[in-house]
C-alpha cells in the first residue's frame, strides 16, 4: 500500500486515526497494540506472505535483545549476541536480495548452478536496518530494552516509515512508544507535512518520471544529447522529490501519532561538495552508516591515510549494496568512494569559487544518478555518450517534452531551494487569522489536486519501493 493511493488516503489512514483518538485515546498500551496490528495490515496488504518474514524478523530480533541486556547486566560480554543478530539479520537480507544475484556471478564463471525465483519483500532494507539498530542501540546502552515483544515490533513495524524510511534508530524513538504526547498543534503540523509529501510526490515527481522513463528507456543510439541531458536533470529531480516527499509523508504521519522522526533531507542539491551533499541526503542512511559501520572502523580517526580510505571504500561499497543487487548500485557507491577519497587527499574543489564548487557537485551527483537509474552497466555508458554528444541528432523530444513540462521543472527548481520554508517561517512570524487562513487553504489546495492525479489513475511510480 503507497502514502499516494485512494485505498490509503480515503480509508486507511482515517479510519486509524478514527480508532487511534477516538476508543483507545485514554489508553497507550491500547493504542501501541492498536498501531502494530494497523501496520502489520499495511504491510500485509499487497504482501501477505511476506508479513511473516517481518514478524519472524521482530522475534527474532526481540529474543536478541533480551539476551543483550540480559549479558550486560551480568557484567558481561555482549559481543557474541551482537555479532549472531548482525549475522542473522545480514543472512535474511542475504537471502532475499542478493542470492540470486550471487548465484548469476558463479554461473557467469562457469558453476552451473540452479537459480531460485525469489521475491523481494517490500522494504526489507529498511525494516531489516532498523531491527538491528534496536539491538546495537540496546547493545552499546543508548536504549532500554524493551520485555515486551510487542513494542519491539510497533518500532520495525511501524507503518509511517515500514517500506521507505526514514530509518529511525532505535534511541531515537525507544522512550517514544510509551512516553510520547500527542497535541493539536503536533497534529496540525503533521498534516501539512503529510500533505507537502504528498504533493512533492504525485504533481511533481509522477510527472517528472514520464520525462526520465521515456529517455533512459531509449536504446543509447537514438538518444540525443539535448534529450539525454533532459532526461537525466528529470530523473535527479525525479529521484529527490519521490523520496523526500515520501519522507515527509512519513514524518508527517508520525508526528500525527506523536512520534518525532528526525529529518532525512536538507536541500542536498545546494551542496557545494560531494561531502556535503550526503550531509544532506539521505540523512539516516549516511547516518546509519556512520554510527555501526564507520565509527566501529576507526572512522578518520586512525593511524594513516589508507585506513581512512578503507574505511571509506568498506562504507561506500555496503552503501551501494544497500540499494541493490546490481553491479550498477555497486559502481555508483563506488563512485561515490573515488569522489569523497579525491575531495579529502587531493583536495578537490577546495579553494574554487562557491558556484564552480556547486556545478561540479550537481554534475557529479547527475552523472551519479545515471548510473543508478541504468538497467546496467552497458546501458549506463550509452547514456553518458550520449550525453557528451555520442547520439543521434536532435529529433524533437527534447522541445516537445519542455513544451508539456516546463511548469514542473520550474517548480522542481523552485523548492528544491528553502523559498518555501522561509515564506513559511516568516509567516509565522507575523501570524494573523488571514495568513493562517490563507497557509490552511492553500494545503488544502496542494492535497485537492493532488488527490485528484491519484484518483485519476495517473501514473505513479515509487523508486525506492523495492529498497
Amino acid at each position: 500500500m503507497l502514502f499516494s493511493s485512494s485505498i490509503f488516503l480515503f480509508l486507511f489512514l482515517p479510519l486509524v486515526l478514527l480508532i487511534y483518538y477516538l476508543p483507545l485515546r485514554p489508553w497507550r498500551q491500547a493504542q501501541n497494540l492498536f498501531l502494530l496490528l494497523a501496520s502489520l495490515g499495511f504491510y500485509a496488504w499487497g504482501e501477505p506472505w511476506f508479513v511473516l518474514v517481518m514478524t519472524g524478523s521482530i522475534l527474532v530480533n526481540y529474543a536478541f535483545g533480551l539476551w543483550v541486556a540480559h549479558t550486560r547486566q551480568r557484567g558481561g560480554s555482549s559481543r557474541l549476541p551482537v555479532i549472531l543478530a548482525a549475522t542473522t539479520n545480514l543472512a535474511l537480507l542475504f537471502v532475499f536480495k542478493y542470492l540470486m544475484f550471487t548465484i548469476s556471478i558463479f554461473n557467469r564463471l562457469g558453476a552451473g548452478l540452479p537459480t531460485p525465483v525469489i521475491r523481494l519483500p517490500i522494504g526489507i532494507s529498511f525494516f531489516t536496518f532498523q531491527a538491528m539498530s534496536y539491538v546495537l542501540d540496546v547493545a552499546q546502552g543508548r536504549g532500554e530494552v524493551q520485555r515486551s515483544p510487542l513494542k519491539v515490533g510497533l518500532y520495525i513495524s511501524f507503518f509511517p516509515q515500514l517500506i521507505a524510511g526514514p530509518i529511525v534508530k532505535y534511541e531515537t524513538v525507544a522512550r517514544q512508544i510509551d512516553s510520547r504526547r500527542e497535541s493539536w498543534a503536533d497534529f496540525s503540523a503533521g498534516c501539512v507535512r503529510f500533505i507537502t509529501g504528498l504533493g512533492k510526490k504525485v504533481l511533481i515527481a509522477n510527472q517528472l518520471a514520464v520525462v526520465a522513463d521515456r529517455a533512459f528507456g531509449l536504446d543509447g543510439g537514438a538518444l540525443s544529447p539535448s534529450f539525454a541531458w533532459l532526461g537525466s536533470l528529470c530523473y535527479t529531480m525525479q529521484i529527490y522529490y519521490d523520496f523526500s516527499g515520501y519522507s515527509d509523508m512519513a514524518i508527517g504521519l508520525g508526528r500525527m501519532f506523536g512520534f518525532r522522526f528526525l529529518e532525512n533531507f536538507s536541500y542536498p542539491y545546494l551542496s557545494c561538495s560531494v561531502t556535503e551533499f550526503w550531509r544532506r541526503w539521505h540523512i539516516s542512511l549516511s547516518t546509519w552508516f556512520r554510527d555501526y559501520v564507520y565509527f566501529p572502523l576507526g572512522g578518520s580517526r586512525v593511524e594513516s591515510p589508507w585506513q581512512h580510505i578503507r574505511n571509506l571504500f568498506v562504507v561506500w561499497l555496503l552503501t551501494g549494496l544497500w540499494h541493490g543487487a546490481n553491479w550498477t548500485f555497486i559502481a555508483w557507491g563506488l563512485l561515490y568512494f573515488v569522489l569523497l577519497v579525491l575531495e579529502k587527499y587531493a583536495h578537490v574543489g577546495r579553494g574554487w569559487p562557491a558556484a564552480v564548487r556547486w556545478l561540479y557537485t550537481f554534475l557529479m551527483v547527475n552523472f551519479a544518478w545515471v548510473l543508478f537509474r541504468a538497467d546496467s552497466l552497458g546501458a549506463a555508458g550509452h547514456y553518458l555518450c550520449a550525453m557528451f554528444g555520442l547520439g543521434e541528432r536532435d529529433s524533437g523530444l527534447t522541445l516537445f517534452y519542455l513544451r508539456e513540462n516546463w511548469l514542473v521543472l520550474l517548480a522542481a527548481a523552485a523548492f528544491a531551494v528553502p523559498a518555501a520554508r522561509w515564506l513559511r517561517e516568516k509567516a509565522e512570524r507575523r501570524s494573523s487569522l488571514a495568513l493562517d487562513a490563507g497557509y490552511a487553504a492553500a494545503a488544502l489546495l496542494m492535497f485537492v489536486v493532488a488527490a485528484s492525479y491519484i484518483v485519476k489513475g495517473t501514473y505513479n511510480p515509487f523508486i525506492y519501493f523495492n529498497f
